[in-house]
């Protein structure tokens, strides 16, 4: 029987994604490192590079029976893990990716930052699909007002649960700095 390939994301050493690309392929490794074309400008000249468009990222295509490779590849810290397993990447993402970066040059990724008073809207959890405003952020978790049937009900969720509603804060508010 053959074991089912899945797409995961494996953590780097700072600046060895290229690196660690390059042993996993000669490891016969499928794995794909997004690179982006991004312009440089030194004193003297101005070039265009290829830089990872995800820093300290490297995308694997495995089975469980390879993950000890990649763990053991040089360059490689572990991988990305989600509630305690690596997390798994859909195909349909990676392939989004690998349409943005051919049909799109010079763009840059950004995290998404949380806001004191900014709506977002829970993405996974008990309080799926539910708008909530964020009162504090700490570094994985958010303090957030849920209100609904006249309560308020305060949730301290996993930001990487949440999803901006919009960039738009809430009127009279002012921005407080992450703890």
């Amino acid at each position: 029987m053959v074991e089912k390939k899945r797409w995961y994301a494996v953590y780097t050493k700072s600046r060895w994604e290229k690196k660690v690309h390059a042993l996993l392929e000669v490891s016969a490794i499928e794995n794909y490192c997004p690179l982006n074309k991004v312009r440089r400008r030194w004193s003297d000249r101005v070039k265009t590079v290829e830089e990872p468009l995800f820093k300290s990222y490297v995308f694997v295509r495995i089975s469980e029976s390879e993950k000890a490779t990649v763990r053991m590849t040089n360059g490689v810290v572990n991988f990305v893990f989600w509630l305690g397993k690596p997390a798994v990447i859909k195909d349909k993402e990676i392939e989004t990716i690998r349409k943005y970066l051919n049909d799109y040059q010079f763009f840059e990724v950004k995290p998404i930052t949380l806001d004191v008073n900014t709506k977002v809207r829970i993405e996974q959890g008990p309080f799926m699909n539910q708008e909530a405003t964020v009162m504090k952020v700490t570094k994985k978790k958010v303090e957030l007002r849920i209100e609904s049937i006249g309560y308020t009900l305060i949730a301290y969720i996993d930001r990487i649960s949440l999803a901006p509603v919009s960039k738009q804060r809430i009127a009279n508010s002012k921005p407080i700095k992450n703890e």
